[in-house]
Order: structure tokens, then sequence, then C-alpha cells
């Protein structure tokens, strides 16, 4: 149920947002928004606070978005108030922001090696992105993992590429248990 909502709010942020023009605004304006969240745990407290009137907690919000953030944002918050559906926030923003960059030809790639890569590699992995996935530009996440052994597993929305030295000796590991020797 929570997909639903978060799909149906984020649908409608992303469409006003195509509607008015201001997609590299609303973008920016949603990735504060998400940082702020993230940085303020208790504003959300707040909000989702079951003893807190409606009306105050609208007041509460429209004092902190209206000199930060588009009117259409504010008012698209104020409406997930009055819905009862501010705890959906952080899937809609989450939502709004994967659909934005999919629209934008923005792709977020999680690249996990067993040692630190030079920023050439860096560079070069990227690049090769670029040229087998169709989008225009990459966000790139790095991370190391020792016990991968060597070699790297690439993210992309769904899609997952293993070429690491662990998931090759676990294969071969399971081959090999797999066979009958008689």
């Amino acid at each position: 149920m929570a997909k639903l909502v978060s799909g149906t709010y984020g649908e409608a942020l992303f469409q006003l947002a195509v509607e008015e023009k201001k997609e590299d605004q609303f973008l920016e304006e949603v990735q504060t928004l998400q940082k702020i969240l993230e940085e303020n745990p208790e504003f959300s407290n707040l909000l989702n606070h079951p003893k807190i009137g409606k009306e105050e907690k609208i007041e509460v919000l429209k004092n902190v978005f209206e000199n930060n953030f588009s009117p259409e944002l504010t008012g698209f918050f104020v409406l997930i108030l009055q819905k009862d559906r501010y705890g959906d926030t952080e899937g809609i923003l989450d939502f709004f922001v994967n659909k934005m960059k999919e629209h934008k030809g923005i792709g977020t790639a999680y690249v996990t090696t067993a040692v630190s890569l030079r920023d050439n590699q860096k560079k070069e992995i990227e690049e090769k992105l670029l040229q087998t996935t169709g989008y225009k530009q990459m966000e790139m996440n790095y991370d190391e993992d020792a016990a991968l052994i060597g070699g790297m597993i690439i993210r992309i929305g769904d899609r997952v590429v293993d070429s690491s030295i662990r998931t090759k000796l676990e294969r071969l590991t399971k081959e090999l248990s797999d066979l009958q020797i008689g």
C-alpha cells in the first residue's frame, strides 16, 4: 500500500514539475528537502505526532516552507498533510527523484570493489556505463568490500553485474560439490 501511495503522490509531483516546466527547480528543492528531513528527524516526528492538530501542523509546515521552497512544493506538502499522508513523505520524495532522474537521463550506479579505485579507473567505469546503458549522465557511488577478493559488483536500478572473485569461487565450489564422484 505504501508503494502505491508513494507512486501516486510522487507521480503527481512529477507531473506538476513537468507541466510548470520546473523540473530542475523541483528536483533541487526535493533533494534539499530530503537532506533537511534526514538531518532533522524531529521535524518529521512533529508532523507525524498524533496529538498535534492538523491545522497546527500545516501552520508549522507553511512557516518552514514558504520562504525556502516554491509555492507549488509548499502547497503539495500542505495537501499531503491534509490527506494524512505525511508518513509516506520519504517514499514520495524518493519516487519523485528517481522518476525525475529517469526523465532527465540520469542513471545511478553503485560500484563495489575489493580495493580502492584510482580516479582514472573510476572515469573509465563511468564512461563504459554511459556507453552501455544509454544514460546521458551517471551518478557514481563507490564502495569497498575486501571480501570480494577481486573484481567488482555494479548495480544500476534492479540490474546487477557481479564479476567478483568471491562469486566466481562460490559458483565453482557449488559446481564441484554438485559433481557426483563415483
